[in-house]
């Protein structure tokens, strides 16, 4: 079997990505081929031949025509804007009927459920798919009220989490930052709008006077990276907040470990691998309230109230007795089941 995912490559690291590379492992584990075709920009390219990045629309239809798959697999997070949308019907089209659609943004379906109808553009477009993996149950009801039959839907939360592998080293500059700084504050995702920065880096002023030593890093790239940068070195306390920028996944779990809280600010969010892998791992987690937070995170209002974040950082910083149960399953079942789906449709 031979499966075609269309999604972002890594780096920069993220949940889509992550998601993308588990299965293709589970897929490679298995002796099954799996092609990766890139649908948003990567800081570095790979080398593997099963990698591709076209540099636009025109090249991306050409490889989807040109690569020779059993099954299409395209994987979308965040917002749908119209390029995105012609995406979903050019592989619903091409995808010959063994072809999956995940929208990892269980945020989406919040939004869009109320206006779902059959008559849309939406609703004639992902009735084309032969699968349509859901990551939370309010997905399954908006793909309902666009006209996708039940039997087609497969609710299959988009994680899996690693354990930390020790023998990889962590970078000098954030091993030290991470060790001369208590409480060490983590952030990981990308240096956007949606994911408020910002008002972490504010928040920061307040909790070192009641946490002198503490120290936030930001882990992750994006087009707010120049702006955060100069904002933190304006500040009388921005050596206390480091940006580490693209960070590998190996690394970058091995901070989650090693932190004192995981920060999630996020305006507009789903199912987030790092807060999984956080949960996994006994860290501490913050993160604002979307409605599908899993058991054992320290959930704060959204929109953010500071004083309520800044509160809670202070509270479970000082005292680590006061942590909620974590999740005990790694989420390989996730990764199966999606393989599994698979194998179901190519004897279908």
């Amino acid at each position: 079997m031979h499966v075609l995912q269309l999604g972002p490559i890594p780096p920069p690291e993220g949940g889509v990505s992550r998601n993308i590379m588990s299965i293709r492992d589970e897929l490679r584990r298995r002796n099954h081929a799996c092609s990766i075709l890139a649908t948003a920009r990567s800081t570095q390219t790979r080398s593997d031949p099963d990698f591709y990045y076209p540099r636009g629309p025109a090249e991306l239809m050409r490889l989807l025509f040109r690569i020779e798959y059993d099954i299409l697999h395209l994987h979308i997070g965040g917002e749908i804007p119209p390029r995105v949308r012609a995406l979903i019907a050019l592989c619903g089209v091409v995808g010959r009927r063994r072809n999956v659609l995940t929208l990892h943004s269980g945020g989406y379906a919040s939004e869009k459920s109320l206006g779902a109808t059959p008559w849309s553009f939406s609703g004639q477009t992902f009735p084309l798919y032969a699968r349509l993996i859901c990551v939370n149950q309010s997905m399954v009801t908006m793909f309902e009220n666009y006209g996708v039959k039940r039997d087609r839907l497969r609710l299959i939360p988009p994680f899996s989490v690693e354990s930390p592998d020790r023998a990889n080293l962590i970078p000098a500059d954030l091993d030290e930052f991470s060790k001369s700084h208590s409480p060490f504050l983590l952030t990981v995702g990308q240096l956007e709008d949606a994911y408020n920065l910002r008002l972490q880096i504010d928040c920061m002023e307040q909790i070192l006077k009641a946490l002198p030593s503490a120290g936030l890093m930001i882990v992750g790239s994006g087009s707010l990276e120049t702006q955060l940068r100069e904002y933190v070195a304006s500040q009388s306390y921005g050596d206390r907040i480091l940006l580490a920028g693209d960070v590998a996944h190996r690394v970058t779990i091995q901070l989650i470990e090693g932190c004192d809280a995981l920060l999630r600010t996020t305006k507009f969010d789903g199912d987030a691998i790092s807060i999984r892998e956080a949960l996994h791992l006994g860290t501490p987690v913050i993160a604002t309230d979307n409605g599908m937070r899993p058991d054992g995170v320290f959930l704060i209002s959204n929109p953010i109230r500071t004083g309520e974040l800044i509160e809670k950082v202070v509270t479970i910083c000082s005292n680590e007795t006061d942590r909620k149960s974590v999740q005990s399953s790694d989420g390989r079942e996730n990764i199966n089941a999606v393989v599994e789906l698979y194998e179901e449709l190519l004897v279908s």
